[in-house]
Order: structure tokens, then C-alpha cells, then sequence
């Protein structure tokens, strides 16, 4: 589903992602785990098209982006790419103007071109998946952080991604939010969605992720499910990082 091939990426001369390989079947909930500034969140924004990367190649269910890309053709992978990649950042990005159901239909109608006959049931099955339906009238600035995050899981769901990236999801809400936008994250993993997540949740990792990926100074040091990496550590990076940080 996702291969990312020997990704380098720099801000100015200061090197962020140094040579980062991953792979990603399909139906996999990968998480990567990383100190603060390992480059977690550039990979990730990569992946989407976000940023742009300096050496390597990203493959995503049979479309790819490289660091020698013309702008016209690398305009044009991103066009068919973000149809397939769901994105949920830490701050939700909500439209502020609009209801929690015409921000989960924006998508699907004005990208996708769905009549709002057929897009509308969707966007409110969607809803009820992630305990949102009856919000369905209100605006984001009346729902809790919880709730907002919830809202935009269903949004970036609309588009019926083939896969789910997850920036931090939950870095900007306290616990009870926290279990509220994690739960939500547990039920798409056991349903087959394919996930790549930035999270520090431990919990949440032990529980739903088939792979942790460990990202230390740019590369991809560790790859294994997570009873390998957390009970058996192969890499001595992987090891420091556990004992030494709030991820232990």
C-alpha cells in the first residue's frame, strides 16, 4: 500500500529525514514513535504531499512522487494522491463558517463532484460512526476539542481514502477527550482501514497497531509489532528512546 524508499529531507542546510524506508501493507495500522524533532511529522506530511522531499521515493497504492518530479507532473500525482490519502492534524481544521455535516460533505461534493443526494447519507452514516450525529447542525466553535477531532475523522473519511494518516490526533486535547478521538481511531483500526499514525499514546499503540515503525534522527531504526519493540527492543536507539523519554 505505502512504500517510502530512501526519503531525505532538509530545512535549509539542517537535514530532517535521512535516508527514512518503510513499508506499509494494506489493512496495517503502522505507527511511528520518536523523540521531539526525529522528523515523525515531516515523513508523515511527505506521504500527503505537504512537503516537499530532496532524495527518495513515495509510492502510495500504485502512485508515486519522487524528488525529480517536474511541477507539472508532480501537480498532477498530488491531484490523484490527496483522492486517496485522508489526513487528520493535530488542530482540526475545521471550517469555521460552516456545520459539522456541510464540513463532512465539502469534500465529497466539491472535490468529488457527488451530488449532495447521494454524499448526505453517507456524511451522516459517518457521523454516527464517530458519535457525531447529533452535532450534525452545529458549528465547530460550539463542540469540545474531542468532538471537533471526531468531526474531522469523518470528514477526512468522506473521501473514502485508502489510507488514514493521523498527525498526533490527540496532542491538543486532555485525557477524557483523548479516550473520546482514540476510541474512534480503535474502531477504524479493527475495521481494516489502512493507518499510518504519528502518536505518543502508548496505550493506544499496544492496543491497535500491527507495526511501530521508530524514527531517531531521520531514519527508520526499527520496524516490529509492538510486543518486538516494546519488550524486546533490537536497536539500542529504540531501547534509550523507551527508557529515557515520556514514551516509556
Amino acid at each position: 500500500m505505502i512504500r517510502i524508499d530512501k526519503l531525505v529531507k532538509r530545512f535549509g542546510s539542517q537535514p530532517i529525514l535521512r535516508g527514512a524506508t518503510l513499508s506499509i501493507s494494506r489493512g496495517d495500522v503502522a505507527v511511528l514513535i520518536g523523540a521531539s524533532g526525529s522528523g515523525k511529522s515531516t515523513l508523515l506530511r511527505c506521504v500527503n504531499g505537504l512537503e516537499t522531499f530532496d532524495d527518495g521515493r513515495i509510492d502510495v497504492d500504485g502512485l508515486s512522487l519522487s524528488a525529480g518530479m517536474t511541477p507539472s507532473e508532480r501537480a498532477e500525482a498530488l491531484r490523484r494522491l490527496r483522492r486517496r490519502v485522508g489526513m487528520v492534524f493535530q488542530q482540526f481544521n475545521l471550517f469555521p463558517h460552516m456545520s459539522v455535516l456541510e464540513n463532512v460533505l465539502a469534500g465529497p461534493r466539491h472535490v468529488l463532484g457527488v451530488p449532495r443526494d447521494v454524499a448526505e447519507p453517507k456524511a451522516r452514516e459517518l457521523l454516527d460512526r464517530v458519535g457525531m450525529s447529533a452535532a450534525v447542525d452545529r458549528r465547530p466553535g460550539t463542540l469540545s476539542g474531542g468532538q471537533q477531532q471526531r468531526v474531522a475523522i469523518a470528514r477526512a473519511l468522506a473521501m473514502e481514502p485508502v489510507v488514514m494518516l493521523f498527525d498526533e490526533p490527540t496532542s491538543a486535547l486532555d485525557p477524557r477527550m483523548t479516550a473520546e478521538v482514540l476510541s474512534v481511531m480503535s474502531d477504524l483500526a479493527a475495521s481494516g482501514q489502512t493507518m499510518l499514525v504519528v502518536s505518543h499514546a502508548m496505550g493506544f499503540v499496544r492496543r491497535s497497531a500491527r507495526t511501530v515503525h521508530v524514527l531517531i534522527e531521520g531514519q527508520v531504526v526499527e520496524s516490529g509489532p509492538p510486543e518486538q519493540v516494546f519488550e524486546a527492543a533490537r536497536h539500542p536507539g529504540t531501547r534509550e528512546l523507551l527508557a529515557h523519554s515520556e514514551l516509556s
